[in-house]
């Protein structure tokens, strides 16, 4: 049975609760969207739940991030970035290109995490000058995008829960 997160805000006014299969908060994202919006150590943590289940008090404000084309111009992400508008948490992100799918940051988790037997840093080509990651030994680490994603990485570790 997936592992229920109870989540919210800083100030309260928005509360939420996710399913999750995958609530191991190992992989830390340091691309500046991310790290801007959601990580105050530099980088911010994702988590993996079902959109289904997804159940909230409270409304929410959107934020689409806008993203380099590489050309000397910029797209608007699809990505949805929920917030609270009183207090500014960052509280999920969405994207329709994985309609089953949120992911809450796990700042906004208030129910115990199960502690990750090692970490991923990702993105690390994006981090800030003045983040020095704290990578252990059993650590993977990747200038961009990691080689697994959320799903895989637990299943591999043997943390899916069914």
């Amino acid at each position: 049975m997936p592992l229920k997160l109870d989540c919210s805000c800083r100030c309260g006014a928005v509360r939420f609760s996710v399913d999750s299969h995958a609530p191991v908060p190992f992989m830390r994202c340091y691309c500046s969207i991310c790290r801007k919006t959601a990580g105050g150590g530099g980088y911010a943590i994702n988590l993996h739940a079902d959109r289904r289940t997804l159940q909230v008090e409270g409304k929410t404000a959107v934020y689409h991030a806008a993203l380099d084309d590489g050309r000397g111009g910029c797209t608007i992400s699809s990505g949805e970035r929920h917030f609270c508008p009183s207090c500014a948490s960052a509280l999920w992100v969405y994207s329709p290109e994985y309609p089953e799918l949120c992911h809450p940051f796990a700042s906004a988790v208030d129910s115990e995490l199960p502690k990750a037997p090692s970490l991923v840093h990702m993105m690390l080509g994006a981090k800030a000058s003045w983040v020095v990651p704290a990578i252990g030994a059993q650590d993977a680490c990747f200038e961009e995008y990691a080689d697994m994603g959320l799903e895989d990485w637990h299943r591999a570790h043997g943390l899916w829960i069914d």
